[in-house]
């Protein structure tokens, strides 16, 4: 029986946050009784930090014009590639900000070069990338979606949600898609076959509710259509930002982690977040109900320009899901296991 958002909210305000990790770990551990945990091995390309949408709480975008700012060649682009798939890779996860100068032809040409020369997974473009194209193009969202797909787009990164209450997202990034459109996107996204994952970043005032309400919103989509494979909590990391305040605390982004994986359960993968978190943490979600702890990524810029910067590796990584007692594997994008390590 699914919790209501009356229950969740009374988990959140009140639950032992030591009992909400035990009960996240029973459901876990009924959704993944082999006691595996995964990761994948992932670059993140942003191809630009040039970005029209100026979020308060984004310390890696920059004006256009403004010092700093920058637009990687294909070659560069190419050449990150080369050097992902060298090191094991099997995604990347292409990202930027809302570049006020580049047309829709842009992001098919580089999808169509990319296909061409590799064989990789492309988990890329935000709702908010989408909407900006389709702008662009003046096409519709589905249109749009149906011509990145044709072109090589494989699946859709969550990135973007934040907190899917429009009260929050008004406050913190006035100028981004609201809400409503960003369960637009991933719902017409899910019907062409694009699946994807969902995220949530906690810390930027938002209220306990307005954290459930952001659940149950994702929780009714994933009801409607089955595509999200996995949900990513964030937290947010106020350095560098015009939103600035403190990082929430350990304990209140775990027992939050624990109830997403009791709420959500919808949703097959919960994913813990060494990259905010650093990899003490990062191991505790593995008792808080995670399942998977992302990707050790070759490149991240995004929570780096906020400050934060943790280093992550193969055997670190293996390391860290062992001494947690659970048997390590590396994924694809899909979760299929590529290799064990037993």
């Amino acid at each position: 029986m699914s919790l209501s958002p009356k229950e969740g909210l009374d988990l959140l305000c009140n639950g032992d946050v030591l009992a909400l990790g035990k009960q996240a770990d029973e459901v876990r551990r009924s959704l993944h009784p082999d006691n595996t945990v995964t990761f994948i091995v992932d670059r993140n390309i942003n191809y630009s930090n040039v970005c029209v949408s100026e979020c308060k709480f984004c310390a890696f975008y920059r004006r256009k014009g403004e010092k700093g700012q920058y637009l990687l060649s294909n070659d560069v682009i190419l050449k990150k590639i080369d050097e992902t798939i060298s090191a094991g890779g099997t995604q990347v996860m292409i990202q930027g900000g809302l570049h006020p100068d580049l047309d829709f032809q842009y992001y098919l040409d580089m999808l169509n070069l990319i296909k061409k020369k590799y064989r990789i997974t492309i988990h890329s473009f935000s709702p908010a990338e989408v909407i900006h194209m389709a702008k662009k193009a003046n096409l519709s969202i589905l249109d749009t979606l149906k011509e990145l797909k044709k072109a090589g787009l494989d699946s859709l990164p969550g990135g973007g949600a934040e907190i899917l209450v429009d009260e929050v997202r008004q406050r913190v990034s006035p100028k981004k898609i609201s809400a409503g459109e960003w369960l637009e996107v991933m719902e017409i996204a899910h019907g062409v076959g694009l699946e994807s994952t969902a995220t949530m970043v906690i810390g930027m005032g938002e209220t306990l509710e307005q954290r459930i309400e952001h659940m149950e919103k994702v929780r009714q989509l994933q009801k409607r259509t089955g595509g999200f494979r996995a949900f990513i909590t964030w937290t947010f990391q106020p350095g560098n930002t015009e939103l600035g305040g403190k990082k929430v605390t350990a304990w209140d982004y775990l027992k939050t982690l624990a109830v997403t994986r009791i709420y959500l359960d919808n949703i097959k993968h919960i994913q813990g977040s060494w990259v905010t978190q650093g990899q003490n943490i990062g191991q505790l979600t593995l008792a808080f109900g995670a399942d998977d702890l992302g990707s050790i990524m070759l490149e991240e810029n995004v929570v780096r320009a906020a400050g934060t910067s943790y280093q992550m590796s193969i055997d670190k990584m293996v390391n860290i899901i062992r001494d947690a007692g659970k048997v390590a594997a590396q994924r694809d994008t899909q979760y299929n296991i590529i290799r064990k390590f037993e």
